[in-house]
């Protein structure tokens, strides 16, 4: 059974630690945006799958939904999908299938990039850029 958030009975995303309390996106915002001292609560995300701890932690007044996985249930997915794997013939050809599917699933997307702020101090010299 899914956990459900303290305050609205809708799907829990986080747990936070400090006020025991599984909580979904709008209600950790809600609450953790109440003062400076409740931004400080550690708050861990919940398993997407089983809704247990997972290592991902946070402070702060707002967190970006984000989906994790625990331990456990990666290595179940992993495994699983290393079962599907086995039923596949082994030629020499699909190993350098496997090291391209690699890469194309480990893509690195940059963040989008902020303009750097302009300087708003003087000076005496007449350098431009």
């Amino acid at each position: 059974m899914k956990k459900k958030c303290e305050l609205c009975k809708s799907p829990a995303n986080l747990f936070c630690e400090s006020d025991q309390a599984s909580l979904c996106w709008e209600c950790d915002t809600r609450v953790h945006t109440a003062n400076f001292i409740v931004t400080k609560h550690q708050r861990f995300l919940l398993c997407h799958i089983c809704q247990s701890l997972t290592a991902w932690h946070g402070t702060g007044p707002k967190f970006v939904p984000t989906m994790s996985l625990c331990n456990y249930c990666v290595s179940v997915t992993n495994g699983h999908q290393n079962h599907d794997n086995d039923d596949e013939d082994d030629d020499d050809d699909d190993e350098d299938e496997d090291t391209d599917d690699d890469d194309e699933e480990n893509q690195v997307v940059p963040w989008k990039s902020t303009p750097r702020p302009v300087s708003s101090c003087s000076s005496n010299s007449a350098t431009t850029y």
